[in-house]
């Protein structure tokens, strides 16, 4: 049976979830969060160590003004008011993507929850915030060129924005098949799964139903 210790979320069908409601996109990325949260308690049941949430891309600035506003305001209410439990539950917070070009309250926010909960370890969550998988190999290729070392696979992995182990399981919800430019180099070998559901229908039942899948697929990873 395959080992599971990653599992990345492309969390795709926020808005359109909303819309379908007759309501707002802004309602359905809050409907969205709750989603999250129902998935980080499964995660736990399942015994999974790592899970990455695709929160805000670097593609997302193209969005309206009144979207991203309110996608960094259900940020700074969720961390304000979970941060108590993510503690209480042992649950480490890691953040990845280009910080230094988020306002200076969000940047101070994440560095807290971060710091809050750096020593935590039933569960890490890894939140991909203002991240673009091809920045982060150029980001990655300068800190290789800043030392004068040699740009290799192996260099390139340890100048990652994290040093999690590379997701087992892909989820991407919302019926689109594609990465959108999410984790590109880490998914290499990733088994993954689209789903024509909504992320805020997606349910722990789903979740259960992939990981069963997930340890009947043989991995070969280039070999036979």
């Amino acid at each position: 049976m395959n080992d599971l210790n990653h599992v990345a979320f492309i969390m795709d069908g926020n808005g359109r979830w909303g819309l379908k409601k007759k309501k707002s996109r802004n309602y359905g990325h809050l409907e969205g969060v709750k989603t999250v949260q129902k998935i980080v308690q499964a995660s736990i049941s399942f015994k999974i160590p790592i899970i990455s949430f695709y929160v805000f891309s670097t593609e997302n600035w193209k969005r309206p003004s009144s979207e991203i506003n309110y996608l960094f305001n259900l940020i700074t209410i969720y961390f304000n008011k979970e941060i108590n439990n993510l503690i209480k539950n042992n649950i480490k917070i890691v953040i990845s993507g280009r910080l230094q070009n988020l306002s200076s309250k969000i940047r101070k926010i994440l560095k807290s929850a971060v710091n809050k909960t750096r020593k935590n370890n039933k569960l890490i969550v890894n939140l991909a915030i203002n991240y673009g998988a091809k920045t982060e190999i150029i980001d990655a290729i300068k800190k290789i060129n800043s030392v004068s070392w040699k740009v290799k696979e192996e260099n390139i992995d340890k100048n990652l924005y994290t040093d999690l182990s590379f997701p087992d399981i892909l989820v991407r919800t919302g019926g689109q098949k594609r990465l959108s430019n999410f984790m590109l180099w880490q998914l290499a070998y990733t088994e993954i799964f689209f789903l024509d559901k909504l992320w805020p229908d997606f349910k722990k039942n789903d979740l259960s139903k992939i990981i069963k899948n997930y340890h009947k697929i043989k991995r070969n990873f280039g070999e036979i």
